[in-house]
């Protein structure tokens, strides 16, 4: 089943984004979502991958994800969530999915070349704390600074991401996390766990560089659509949300991203069978 909605980008050159997080995959899930991913050089120009690819963060597991998705025909572009640290082998995992042409981020940034355009993903993986007038103080015993620290310095590192995209110029600049910069993609959670789901210091990078549009996971009872204080939308790609192989977004390449929506789903790929949802995150 694929569902299309309105193209409103009016005939202008745009950039087909696909995203998707947390597939969770593992050993035993070989060709789950292969077919799917195999469509996308017929509807889009990049694969974004927003965390929790593995299960428990195994080698062996982030082998499974790199043949799921190796010579799709798109460039793939990915972040780490916090099952692909569970194992303590995150640059095995970032390694393994290198090696099969994947662009892991974490602080940094790629420029992708598109209709003649340069578009830039800004990745990390982001931390936890909490939103506004909810949010943990780098305050206090050590542990508590260090923990909020923690998100402090990730927020820091995609600003500085974003911002080496205004200088390469790109015509789109897209921010990619695992936890959430929003409250709003969080609805349907329990908000007693907000604070573990995401930061507003994430917001505030996307907001203080401008960026075109940010894409996290995590959050596997959210809600897919958000935006930040500062109007950039923001988008909940969890594959228990969108509940698909993929959503697929537009984005003008002409710098007219405020208007009308300039973020818009026009297609999700059904996968042959999803994943089970994690309620550990």
């Amino acid at each position: 089943m694929t569902l299309v909605e309105p193209d409103r980008t009016d005939g202008r050159s745009a950039v087909r984004v696909a995203a998707v997080g947390d597939i969770h995959l593992g050993e035993g899930c070989e060709g789950l979502l292969r077919p799917a991913f195999e469509a996308l050089p017929g509807c889009a120009d990049v694969l974004l991958l927003a965390g929790d690819l593995t299960r428990h963060g195994y080698a062996a597991e982030a082998r499974v994800v790199a043949g799921e998705v190796e010579n799709l025909g798109v460039p793939v572009v990915a972040v780490l969530g916090n099952h692909d640290h569970h194992a303590d082998e995150p640059d095995e995992v970032s390694q393994v999915l290198r090696d099969a042409g994947v662009h892991v981020l974490e602080g940094d940034s790629t420029v992708l070349p598109v209709d003649g355009h340069k578009v830039g993903v800004a990745g990390v993986k982001g931390f936890c704390g909490g939103f506004v007038g909810r949010s943990a103080g780098e305050f206090g015993e050590p542990e508590m600074k260090a923990f909020v620290r923690t998100t402090r310095h990730s927020a820091e590192r995609l600003a500085g991401a974003l911002a080496d995209l205004r200088e390469e110029d790109c015509a789109v600049r897209i921010a990619l996390t695992h936890f959430s910069p929003v409250p709003d993609t969080l609805a349907g959670e329990p908000p007693e766990i907000y604070p573990f789901l995401g930061s507003y210091l994430l917001a505030e990078a996307i907001d203080a560089e401008d960026a075109d549009l940010a894409v996290h996971g995590h959050a596997h009872l959210g809600t897919e659509h958000g935006m930040t204080a500062g109007g950039v939308r923001v988008r909940n790609v969890a594959q228990p949300v969108i509940d698909h192989a993929y959503a697929l977004y537009r984005l003008p390449l002409d710098g007219r991203r405020r208007d009308a929506d300039a973020s818009v789903p026009v297609a999700r790929a059904a996968a042959g069978a999803l994943t089970a949802r994690y309620d550990n995150r």
